[in-house]
């Protein structure tokens, strides 16, 4: 069951209210979409395992500990004390740092991967820039995030052939909620609705050139119609 409601806080505030419903959330096997399909379709937009990875919004350190798992040297940051703690705990070197004020040096990863963060942030742009000064020459940025179409609109009913109803002002850049319920977990998503213009704004603005884009729809359902995720690749 999905349910969504405008959103005046701030994108921190919400998601430290959320902390320990994620962990619940995302570590009950096969229960997020991370699981049963997102993973696969991002992980080959990812360069070989190189010299060094930041996780930007690592979260309770899932990505990060299958990222190690094939070859990858990850270091993760998620601004949340109670989700850093919890990836520090399950083994994966992390800190708690704003991505928009990175405590790094300037080219000291050939990687940063934002899976799922970017529109989970207060200040997308200045992240994306804080992503590219850490990044050596050459570096990569992998991103993904929920489609602007999918923030932008829903369903009018469940049934796999319901019309995608846009809702309001594409051009709004609102803030709102995702909440979700499922199996004896309610989790509730803040997020920024962002254009995909203004992502690809940040993008250049930060000196990044983008390689390639993928857009991620469901293998099965209603989603198969419309794109869920926006996968993005892009070098400095």
């Amino acid at each position: 069951m999905r349910d969504r409601s405008s959103d005046a806080g701030t994108l921190r505030e919400g998601w430290a209210a959320e902390a320990d419903n994620w962990i619940r959330w995302v570590r009950r096997p096969g229960h997020d979409s991370y699981d049963r399909f997102h993973r696969d379709r991002f992980l080959p937009l990812l360069p070989a395992p190189g010299r060094l990875t930041l996780d930007l919004g690592c979260g309770e350190g899932r990505l990060a500990r299958h990222l190690e798992s094939i070859g990858h040297r990850v270091v993760g940051i998620d601004r949340q004390p109670a989700l850093a703690r919890a990836a520090l705990a399950a083994g994966s070197p992390v800190a708690v740092a704003d991505a928009a004020a990175l405590p790094f040096a300037g080219g000291a990863f050939d990687l940063v991967v934002a899976f799922m963060t970017l529109q989970d942030m207060d200040a997308m742009a200045a992240a994306v820039a804080e992503a590219a000064r850490v990044l050596e020459p050459g570096g990569r940025l992998c991103a993904a995030v929920v489609h602007p179409l999918n923030a932008a609109g829903r369903f009018a009913a469940d049934e796999d052939d319901a019309p995608f109803v846009l809702e309001g002002d594409y051009f709004d850049r609102r803030r709102y909620s995702d909440s979700f319920e499922r199996e004896g977990l309610r989790m509730t998503f803040h997020q920024q609705h962002w254009t995909i213009e203004d992502y690809f704004d940040a993008l250049e603005g930060a000196g990044l050139l983008t390689e390639r884009v993928r857009e991620v729809n469901a293998p099965e359902g209603k989603w198969r119609r419309m794109p869920l995720f926006l996968h993005i690749r892009a070098r400095r």
